[in-house]
């Protein structure tokens, strides 16, 4: 008896077995969630806004709003560099105290020490990424968990600001161009602080750096899933440091914009500027348990803090319930992350 021999396609695997489009769709779903998450955020600040505007006739005014920008500085630039670190699923709370001896740096630099304004600042700058550097050299190779590691960072700095200043604000009364850098203004004829300027080109180095870089691929893919991350070759160890450097720079820069501001170093400012800026980055749509987050949410989540903080001011409403709102405002946020992963 012979037997026939068994063609290719009887063998070949089923039609079924095929790879589907579902990847596509399940990416183009993240997608428009993502979207949809920045949208509800801008959504949220037209209301409040609309808000305060009904409620005071003398919020919706060039001047108001351009302080309303003029204060989202600080906290957006702060913001700006702990998305990052949100992003990889850490955390960061020396953001208020590392701003604040940066700013003491910066007159350490300039007024101590006379160096040329330029370089005073980019000192300020790196110094501020010194910080970051050491957070990220203890939560990647020691493996302290970031949120002690930045603790002890932050009363580790909140310290060393007092002792460098001698506990007494360093003031730029002779460096009239340090004054220019916030409040100086480029457009001709019109009032309008150049610290939104440098806010303005800080987001949109943060948004090239997480959406066209392999910074800002490896940065999600850490905070997504880090074990398989680091199975596929990539050295999570290095880029944790980076991304912590990167929000040091970030530090750094608010150090520099909030000194710049106030026309002085004052040692003991920065405290709560860290819970604003992850409040503003978690309003913004940025995920704590990590792999979500985008700049854009987090330019509107710094704004909302913002609107919020300038339209209570307005409305005399004391500082204690000021308090009360924002944390409200930032239970609710997080409640609505922890909605959006379990329907993911």
């Amino acid at each position: 008896m012979t037997t026939r021999p068994v063609s290719a396609a009887a063998t070949a695997s089923p039609p079924a077995a095929m790879p589907s489009p579902q990847p596509a769709t399940g990416g183009l779903s993240a997608t428009l969630r993502s979207r949809l998450q920045q949208f509800l955020a801008f959504a949220s600040l037209i209301v409040i806004f609309t808000v305060f505007a009904f409620a005071s006739p003398s919020f919706f005014t060039y001047p108001n709003v351009t302080n309303i920008l003029f204060s989202t500085v600080v906290i957006g630039t702060l913001a700006l560099g702990t998305t990052f670190v949100i992003i990889t699923g850490g955390i960061d709370l020396s953001l208020g105290t590392g701003m604040a001896l940066s700013a003491v740096m910066s007159g350490v630099f300039i007024v101590n020490l006379h160096l040329p304004l330029a370089v005073g600042v980019l000192g300020a700058v790196l110094f501020g990424g010194l910080i970051g550097l050491i957070n990220g050299f203890n939560v990647a190779i020691l493996r302290i968990p970031p949120f002690i590691a930045t603790l002890a960072m932050m009363l580790v700095a909140q310290g060393l600001a007092l002792v460098v200043s001698h506990s007494a604000p360093i003031y730029f009364n002779d460096t009239p161009g340090y004054f220019a850098i916030s409040t100086g203004s480029l457009i001709p004829g019109v009032d309008f602080p150049n610290a939104v300027l440098v806010l303005v080109a800080a987001a949109i180095t943060a948004g090239i750096l997480l959406n066209k870089t392999v910074l800002g691929r490896y940065t999600y893919s850490i905070g997504s899933n880090e074990e398989a991350t680091a199975l596929s070759g990539v050295s999570v160890r290095k880029w944790k440091i980076i991304v912590y450097t990167l929000a040091g720079l970030f530090i750094g820069l608010a150090g520099v914009m909030i000194s710049a501001r106030l026309g002085s170093a004052q040692p003991a400012t920065g405290a709560g500027y860290e819970l604003q800026a992850i409040a503003a980055v978690v309003i913004g749509g940025t995920s704590l348990a990590g792999g979500k987050g985008s700049i854009v949410g987090t330019a509107i989540g710094a704004l909302i803090i913002s609107v919020l903080n300038n339209g209570l001011q307005i409305l005399s409403i004391p500082q204690e319930w000021q308090n009360v709102i924002l944390g409200c405002v930032i239970l609710v946020a997080v409640y609505a992350d922890m909605i959006r992963k379990r329907a993911a």
